[in-house]
């Protein structure tokens, strides 16, 4: 089974050839590209080569970048490989809290941006945080608004900010099984462990249910996974240790 690997979570960890050559070694087959890969796309490509691996996905931040950087975007795709492209976040603005109405603006943005994006040959999605599980003042959920009024786009569903944010990822997996088409597989720590890592765990060694999550997320016709770690302290210890607990699942 391919397995993927978020490039965001080894920034740290020295010079990407180095990086890359580790990852295929230790059994990944595809890596998710960030702003940081994206400098020099061909020459990165290069090296995606050089190890056998391909580039299905990628997180272009912010959604301007399917705005007014829209032809840039697509010439960084097409020249890595993607198929999936997804906008990993909301501006700062929607992080300290917003109205239903910024929400819906912003459902707005991105429907429109899934139409661009399909009409160049490309799939496009969100990827969530926590602070759109955060109930709004009049009980909404701004998830629940963008999945709504914007009804083009995947979800690219993080499961474990799902739980940070107070939801219950089993049941958002129940009732949005045809929107999510890819997962982040990440894992949190035990209550006042790995605090230099932002309590983020190695998957399979924290709290996550990953067994029960990977029949969900199958049934729901996931097909693309991605190891990622936000914040590290050994970017190679994370990506052997997750990629060989993710293969017993």
């Amino acid at each position: 089974m391919d397995v993927s690997f978020q490039l965001y979570s080894a920034r740290d960890a020295g010079p990407w050839p180095e990086t890359l050559k580790h990852l295929a070694a230790a059994g990944y087959t595809q890596v998710e590209g960030f702003a940081g890969v994206y400098g020099d796309a061909a020459g990165f490509k290069g090296l995606l080569d050089d190890n056998g691996l391909t580039m299905p996905s990628g997180h272009f931040f912010p959604l301007a970048s399917f705005e007014q950087s829209f032809d840039d975007t697509i010439d960084t795709a097409k020249t890595l490989g993607m198929t999936r492209l997804f906008c990993p976040a909301p501006d700062e603005i929607y992080r300290s809290g917003v109205d239903t109405h910024a929400w819906s603006d912003l459902a707005k943005r991105l429907e429109a941006a899934a139409k661009k994006v399909k009409d160049a040959g490309f799939r496009f999605g969100w990827h969530n945080h926590h602070w759109e599980f955060h109930p709004l003042p009049g009980g909404e959920i701004p998830l629940s608004i963008i999945l709504d009024e914007a009804p083009s786009i995947e979800w690219e569903m993080d499961v474990a900010w799902v739980v940070r944010g107070g939801g219950d990822p089993l049941d958002w997996i129940r009732r949005h099984a045809d929107r999510i088409t890819t997962a982040h597989v990440k894992d949190i720590a035990p209550e006042g462990e790995c605090e230099d890592e932002d309590g983020w765990a190695d998957v399979g060694h924290g709290t996550m249910d990953w067994p029960a999550l990977m029949i969900a997320l199958r049934e729901a016709g996931v097909d693309l996974f991605v190891m990622e770690h936000d914040k590290p302290s050994d970017a190679t210890r994370f990506a052997d240790r997750s990629i060989a607990a993710f293969k017993t699942y």
